[in-house]
């Protein structure tokens, strides 16, 4: 490694560094606000029905059946 070479963080790693730094419950709230929306358990039974109640769509969606 050269004697000039120096870590680079992009402006973008710094701004959320400081913003960490600022509210150090950030990262805590950020976790709770994804477990609320992504993070939930799925009823396989529920998709299951979900799946067999699909229409198949045909191969041209405008195509009137003639």
């Amino acid at each position: 490694m050269p004697l000039f070479w120096k870590h680079y963080k992009s402006e973008t790693t710094q701004f959320i560094e400081s913003l960490k730094q600022q509210d150090p419950k950030l990262e805590q709230r950020q976790r709770e606000g994804r477990a609320l929306l992504w993070d939930r358990e799925q009823n396989r039974s529920a998709q299951g029905e979900f799946n067999t109640a699909t229409v198949p769509q045909q191969p041209y969606v405008y195509q009137t059946k003639a």
